[in-house]
């Protein structure tokens, strides 16, 4: 009885957002879109810093 209470008096305004708001899956879909966009391109910079530093070594180790 007294968990009941407590409860029904615990007001938490995040989740009484969350509960009124919407979410709409087009802008959730257009994020994960982006999100993957920014990820390819830090991997593909990631990989072309990689084998520019193991080209660099070759050429020095070669002379």
């Amino acid at each position: 009885m007294s968990t009941e209470y407590k409860f029904e008096n615990h007001s938490n305004p995040q989740a009484e957002e969350s509960i009124k708001g919407k979410v709409k899956l087009t802008d959730l879909l257009s994020r994960l879109n982006q999100e993957k966009k920014q990820e390819r391109k830090s991997t593909i910079a990631l990989s072309v810093a990689a084998i520019s530093a193991v080209t660099v070594f070759g050429i020095i180790l070669s002379l």
